[in-house]
């Protein structure tokens, strides 16, 4: 489902970019994050004790300004260096993301990981290359752009800062919640966003031939999008953000089906050969938990402060309480 999201936000953008010569990332992610601000943030300002958004905001307001600016710049770098390189440039280095994801979240959520995940994500960015791969045999291969370097440069910043804000994200929704990601990162994403679109795109925006149909994609893009941020953070919560990215790789092939339809594109047997093995990745990854290596709290009092008497004493009382739990 989340990838199904992500594809009707790359269908909007191309169908926008493609029919009406209409440019405008950063706009179409200002309304979204106007839209999480508006229900989310909201939500905040109306809640009591320490989750209010006063609250919140007087303990940890640099830290949501960091994770918001990198929400929304790898947003926007990501769509930029399609400007400069190729599909197939962004398709292959996006997957960067996802190892910067697994070293983050060894030494920040502490995750373990064992050998079964590392050949799961082999398997998956197989089955991107795959992907590529039937894109170039079917025509779906862009020519070079103005500066590739720049491009892929550019898809490399934009994947490590989607890493650092999925990571941000699985630490808030288990360890505080849900509301206050989403509310946090609308707040200061609209303002990040509202400042970055007046200084980039506000030509482009004074030159969109506004009629129904353009404002009717706009709509279906903030809607996806809107879902996508909604129910991240559910999946993420039951699973871990690694695993999220392993399965929304998927997104570019359900695109390539709408694609068929809409834009002319050529099928390839490789795309069905593509999506089986990143679902065959994706279910070795979500088949066995990883393990985090935060130390387990012994019931068993240090016998520093305490004599071998009081300690015979102390593993008595330990087991009567156990005895008394277990009943």
């Amino acid at each position: 489902m989340l990838s199904l999201c992500i594809c009707g936000t790359a269908i909007t953008s191309q169908y926008l970019a493609e029919r009406y010569k209409v440019n405008t990332p950063m706009l179409q992610s200002f309304i979204n994050y106007c839209l999480l601000f508006l229900i989310y943030t909201m939500m905040l300002a109306f809640q009591s004790g320490s989750d209010n958004l006063l609250s919140i905001l007087k303990k940890k307001w640099w830290k949501y300004i960091l994770l918001g600016l990198a929400d929304v710049e790898a947003n926007y770098l990501i769509v930029r260096a399609y400007q400069y390189t190729t599909l197939t440039s962004v398709q292959l280095l996006d997957c960067f993301g996802i190892p910067v994801l697994m070293a983050l979240s060894w030494f920040i959520l502490y995750a373990r990981y064992r050998v079964i995940h590392f050949i799961a994500v082999a398997v998956c960015l197989l089955g991107v290359g795959t992907m590529v791969g039937a894109d170039m045999l079917a025509g779906r291969e862009d020519s070079a752009g103005s500066d590739v370097l720049i491009g892929d440069i550019l898809v490399l910043l934009g994947a490590s800062l989607y890493a650092v804000s999925n990571v941000c994200e699985e630490y808030i929704v288990k360890k505080l919640s849900r509301q206050e990601f989403l509310g946090m990162v609308g707040l200061f994403g609209t303002i990040i966003s509202g400042i970055q679109l007046l200084i980039v795109e506000y030509k482009d925006i004074g030159s969109i031939p506004w009629d129904w149909k353009i404002a009717l994609l706009f709509v279906a893009f903030a809607v996806c999008m809107f879902c996508l941020y909604s129910f991240m953070p559910l999946v993420i919560k039951v699973t871990s953000a690694t695993s999220v990215n392993l399965g929304i790789l998927t997104a570019d092939l359900y695109s390539l089906f709408f694609g068929l339809f809409m834009f002319g594109y050529k099928f390839s047997g490789l795309y069905i050969l593509s999506f089986t093995v990143i679902m065959v990745g994706f279910t070795l990854y979500c088949s066995t938990p990883t393990r985090t290596a935060e130390p387990a709290e012994s019931s068993v009092p240090p016998v520093t402060s305490i004599g071998i008497d009081n300690l015979g004493l102390k593993l008595e009382e330990n087991l009567q309480e156990t005895h008394s739990v277990v009943l």
